[in-house]
């Protein structure tokens, strides 16, 4: 009888399969021998493997080139890393490997563009797209980055106001471009997204604010939904939409020869994922080369935002099961070393689904049970397909150790958390390792963070003893300074 673990998976998925494997019951990622990292450095961690980061990206300029050459398509490719998605250091330095631009949100961005330039991470000639609502002190950065030479930073125009405040911080001629405001799936509570500039509206705003301004140049129109890019008659309909704006802008303004179509690459989350990246690639260039054949006008050079495709897949996180709690007759609730909440917001925030897979003893039989987290909330529980069924796991043992891992989570989780703050019933961040590859292809590993510990808690929390508030003999608070994080 079929009654362990790998027997389930086997019966149920291809496998193993290009990332995931067995030596022995145990689970390697990518030739990481898991078992082997949470032995050295316990239990929870998150991890960071690199080279999945660059790996990813040359797969998307591979598809891009190839679609190019066989549509026979005039314009070039330009792959930005979209810095949401995570931005700390180590990510950055490997995306930066390989030849790429970066897409920004907010003014804090400008000054990592600014240290990575420094270091010679970044070149002069690079794009920076800089999208998002832009605030005071964003406006200045941007203005900050153009006044210093770097003449590819592309503000994305937002809103109607947007132009003349960057007119006034810039010192000289400037590029932009345009975020269209798309329409949103029927699903949405809500018709147009609240970024950028309706349809219709954009011809009017070109020929009102910037056709006439000897200062500014438009350079991009930028596309985006949020769904992102999926063989639906929806993302063709929205992509059709927007070609007919770029033909449009492109026969009143020679200067336009850019288009964005922003990010939307999914993700592997399930060992049944399936997606035709080649074909989603090959696709979107022919529609772009038969709008604009159609209507004899140049075709634009095509620049993506991939932001989870680049990095989510570099991440996981690992977890011990604690304990199991017996409920009822048929809920059984195996307990994690952390929480969801905290450590993967998603799963509880927009109920998003990882791969998750135990990471020793899969020649042990399985059981059907619920995850649950360490804090005190009712929503601090995993269910892999989203509320309709129950995990599978080998069976809990109070002798035997068992670790299960969370896979392809690298984007947004640690942002969302607030990495390095507090958390929810102070539950710790978990330590953090990056593991890359040596020239030897040798595995190397490296503690990029320890545990979160009480102290840098309570400084936040303001108990640290140094950060006393002071009153005057009348009870009025006196002004000072109380330092953020200790």
């Amino acid at each position: 009888m079929n009654t362990k673990y790998i027997d389930l998976i086997d019966q149920t998925f291809d496998f193993p399969q290009e990332e995931f494997s067995l030596n022995n019951d145990n689970l390697l990622f990518h030739g990481i021998p898991l078992n082997e990292l949470v032995q050295k450095y316990g239990s929870p961690l998150k991890f960071t493997y690199l080279p999945k980061i660059s790996e990813n990206i040359m797969r998307a300029k591979n598809w891009f080139s190839k679609a190019i050459e066989k549509n026979g398509y005039k314009g070039k490719y330009n792959y930005c890393y979209c810095t949401k998605s995570s931005h700390f250091q180590h990510v950055m330095h490997e995306a930066l490997k390989n030849d790429i631009h970066i897409e920004t949100s907010s003014a804090f961005d400008i000054n990592i563009i600014e240290n990575l330039k420094e270091k010679g991470k970044i070149k002069d000639d690079a794009y920076i797209l800089c999208n998002g609502f832009k605030r005071e002190q964003y406006i200045d950065n941007i203005g900050r980055l153009i006044n210093s030479g770097h003449r590819n930073c592309i503000p994305i125009i937002d809103n109607y106001e947007e132009i003349d405040l960057l007119s006034d911080v810039v010192e000289d001629n400037f590029k932009v471009g345009i975020r269209i405001a798309s329409e949103e799936e029927p699903k949405f509570e809500f018709y147009t997204s609240r970024l950028g500039i309706g349809y219709k509206n954009i011809v009017p705003f070109y020929e009102n604010q910037i056709k006439d301004n000897d200062k500014v140049e438009l350079k991009m129109l930028h596309f985006f939904i949020n769904t992102g890019i999926r063989d639906n008659a929806y993302y063709w309909n929205e992509l059709a939409k927007c070609l007919k704006v770029y033909v449009r802008l492109k026969k009143i303004c020679p200067s336009l020869d850019c288009l964005n179509i922003g990010g939307g690459f999914p993700i592997k989350n399930s060992l049944a994922f399936e997606y035709d990246y080649e074909y989603m690639v090959d696709e979107i260039i022919n529609q772009i080369n038969i709008a604009c054949n159609e209507a004899e006008v140049a075709v634009p050079h095509i620049f993506t935002e991939f932001g989870s495709f680049t990095v989510g897949e570099s991440g996981g996180a690992i977890y011990e099961i604690l304990y199991q709690k017996q409920q009822n007759d048929r809920e059984k609730w195996n307990m994690i070393d952390s929480s969801f909440i905290t450590t993967l917001p998603d799963t509880w925030a927009i109920n998003k689904r990882f791969i998750m897979l135990p990471i020793n003893r899969w020649n042990d039989e399985y059981e059907r049970v619920l995850l649950g987290g360490l804090t005190c909330d009712s929503d601090d529980y995993y269910n892999s397909e989203q509320n309709r069924n129950a995990i599978y796991l080998p069976k809990y043992s109070k002798s035997k150790p068992l670790y299960i891992g969370f896979f392809n989570t690298g984007a947004y989780q640690d942002s969302i958390g607030g990495v390095g703050g507090l958390q929810h019933c102070l539950i710790p961040q978990p330590k953090h390792i990056i593991i890359d590859r040596d020239e030897n292809g040798e595995l190397t590993t490296t503690l990029f963070k320890p545990q979160q510990k009480a102290e840098q808690m309570l400084s936040i929390l303001g108990y640290d003893s140094n950060n006393e508030p002071t009153y005057s003999h009348n009870g009025a608070l006196n002004e000072q300074t109380i330092p953020s994080n200790g």
